[in-house]
This record gives C-alpha cells, structure tokens and sequence, in this order.
C-alpha cells in the first residue's frame, strides 16, 4: 500500500499544523491489514479511479469478545413481528438495475443522509469500487425491505453503506436490527472484526453502547476505552483552536 499525506489547515500561533493521511490500495494489500492500519475507503470524488482510503476514528467490533446484549435482544423483539431475513450476494451477481433495489437505496438517502449526497451517479461509483464485495438484501416475507453494501474477504467484514424502507423507520429499529445481524454472521462465520465506519460526534454513540467488544483507532491503533470515546464524541463538536494533544494538563509518554 501508498501512504501519502494532504496538507490542511495551519495554525502558527499555536503551532498547529494539519496533513490528513491517506492510503492506496496496491493489487497485493489485503482488505485486512488495510483497515487494521486505521483507514478507510474514500468515493467523495468520483473522478477517482484508484481505490484509495481516508484515515479517521473508526470504529471496529472485535468479534472474540463480541456476545448479544440487552439491547440487542430487545431490538430482536421488537423487528419479530417483520419476519426478518437476509441473503449475501457476491456483487457481480446482483441486479444493480433493479428499479427497486435503486430506489430504497436513494429515497433512504434522501432522507438520512448528510453531507456528501448519495445522486444516482454517485450510487453507481461506489458500486463499481472494489470496496464493495458483496450486498446483503434484507427481506421481510415476501417484501425486499433493505440493503448493505459490504467489503467482505476471509477475516473482516466492513459494515459500509446501508439503506432500508424509511416507511418502517418511525415504527421498528431496523437499522440497529441490520447491523447487530451482520456483526452477528460475521462472528459465526469466522470473521475477527467488523467494522463500523467512523465514530465521531453523539449520532455515533450507539454503536459504542448497542454492541460489546466494540473499539476505536485513535490514531496509534485500536483503543477499547469506550469510555474515553464515548467523551470524545461527546465534546467533538465543541469550538477548538488546538489539537487534542495541546489540551492535556499533563504529559506521559
């Protein structure tokens, strides 16, 4: 694998300086030893062709100290009524074509997603990135109601993008539902991690609370002080000057 770095933003006043680090995937790099190193996949820019990742606080569940929770089990209850199931499809063997496969995709991102907007062509790029291995088509009786894109391989599964029928929103936990079954396949099916894409700010304290095993890169490598993270996300939105480092009152190393 390439790692470079972007420069950001500087600040000379506190000697602060900022270079996000970024990472190529080589034909040789396992998907593995890629997220364990901290990062992941980046389709912010279409224009892209090399599939390259974006270092962040991600969040991964080690699935040796993974087992249901109180939650998990009341979520279970309250989606039983739905007859939930779901089906692994490797992606070149899926119909991205199918009307609605595409629409319950972008209705749902419509609605819930921020920020960088899920258009049709951008549905397509992330589609075609090799980051997404296989999709999981989530079924309630006879009705498709839900789907994951996923990067798979032997030892990992990265819970990616995921899109449901926002008509069950208001009345069944379905996206705690979806992604507990996929972290609970994983673990049944020899996986060591999963991984939830970042954990930044309140929205991500969720995943912190719902699953056991769950920890965090920060920026070293892979820290289970839930704790300390769940404070983290719970100050990120604050005003800040300086890095984290800066603000300590005392200094070990």
């Amino acid at each position: 694998m390439k790692i470079f770095f972007s420069e950001y933003q500087s600040d000379y006043t506190t000697y602060t300086f900022g270079y996000t680090a970024y990472c190529v995937k080589e034909p040789k790099d396992a998907f593995a030893e890629i997220y364990d190193k901290g990062f992941l996949p980046f389709t912010g820019e279409q224009k892209i062709k090399a599939t390259i990742f974006y270092m962040a606080r991600s969040l991964r569940v080690d699935l040796s100290r993974f087992e249901d929770t109180s939650e998990n089990r009341r979520v279970s209850r309250k989606v039983s009524d739905l007859g939930l199931s779901f089906q692994i499809f490797r992606k070149e063997d899926f119909d991205q074509t199918d009307p609605t496969f595409r629409k319950i995709c972008l209705d749902y991102a419509a609605i819930r997603f921020v920020g960088n907007e899920m258009t049709e062509a951008r549905l397509d790029y992330v589609l075609s990135r090799e980051t997404t291995t296989h999709i999981l088509e989530y079924r309630s009786h006879n009705r498709v109601f839900g789907y994951i894109f996923v990067c798979l391989d032997e030892e990992i599964l990265h819970y990616w993008f995921a899109f449901f029928d926002v008509q069950l929103m208001e009345s069944h936990p379905i996206g705690k539902w979806m992604m507990w079954s996929a972290i609970d396949w994983a673990k049944q099916n020899g996986r060591k991690y999963v991984y939830l894409g970042t954990a930044y700010n309140k929205k991500s304290l969720y995943k912190i609370r719902d699953f056991k095993g769950v920890e965090y890169f920060d920026g070293s490598g892979w820290n289970p002080d839930t704790n300390q993270l769940k404070n983290l996300c719970k100050t990120d939105e604050l005003p800040r000057d300086i890095d984290r480092f800066k603000e300590q009152t005392s200094f070990e190393f």
